[in-house]
């Protein structure tokens, strides 16, 4: 009797952690994006792992994320070069 009681409170507070864990999420995820997105909030982020000491961390990210962005920079110029190739022969075609 007291086994199945005990499993009975187990159901029901699994459920209503699983409740409560559903609701929370989509508020967790909005607050962690929004912080993602602030500027200060990388800056601060930064700051705090070189006060750690974590300098040689701190710059390697620096020089990874410097790295990405010129790809991805380089990356979106060929698109558009490749978009105005394609285009131009169309144009010459329709008239």
């Amino acid at each position: 009797m007291l086994l199945a009681r005990c499993e009975a409170q187990r159901a029901e507070l699994a459920q209503r952690m699983a409740q409560l864990h559903a609701q929370s999420r989509p508020a967790a995820l909005a607050a962690a994006a929004g912080a993602g997105r602030h500027p200060l909030a990388w800056i601060a982020v930064l700051g705090g792992l070189m006060l750690l000491g974590r300098t040689r961390e701190v710059l390697k990210l620096l020089v990874w994320a410097r790295v990405a962005l010129t790809v991805a920079a380089r990356s979106a110029q060929l698109l558009r070069l490749v978009r105005d190739l394609r285009e131009r022969p169309s144009r010459t075609a329709r008239n």
